[in-house]
């Protein structure tokens, strides 16, 4: 039977953690916004984590700019936080865009919109 929060999950959360800290804290880039980190997704062998972020106050140029910046300054964020980490290896960074709280937003601002034309 596979154990219920396996070592990849627990690599994943402190992961998410670390950043959060070596994005506020250490890298000061300023083509960087205000970038939240929403998932981190470690493979089972640990040698990739997918990180799924948001980018407040900007518009889909700006979005895709963090994103590529992020991915740019991969190599240094990852050193930050393998100082931080206590593992052998560090996975990989990637990082990518996540659309969720986007289309949450957008979901509300419809059923706010059929609220009103339901009331008149």
């Amino acid at each position: 039977m596979a154990k219920e929060y396996g070592r990849s999950e627990r690599v994943s959360s402190q992961m998410q953690k670390e950043l959060a800290f070596v994005l506020q804290r250490e890298i000061a880039d300023p083509r960087l916004g205000f970038i939240t980190i929403n998932e981190v997704v470690v493979s089972k062998d640990l040698a990739v984590a997918k990180i799924y972020i948001t980018v407040l106050n900007t518009d889909e140029q700006g979005k895709a700019d963090n994103v590529k910046a992020l991915n740019e300054l991969a190599p240094i964020i990852r050193h930050q936080v393998a100082k931080r980490m206590r593992l052998r290896h560090i996975s990989d960074f990637r990082f990518y865009y996540d659309n969720s709280f986007d289309t949450g937003m957008r979901v509300a601002e419809l059923l706010s919109e059929s609220d009103v034309s339901n009331k008149e």
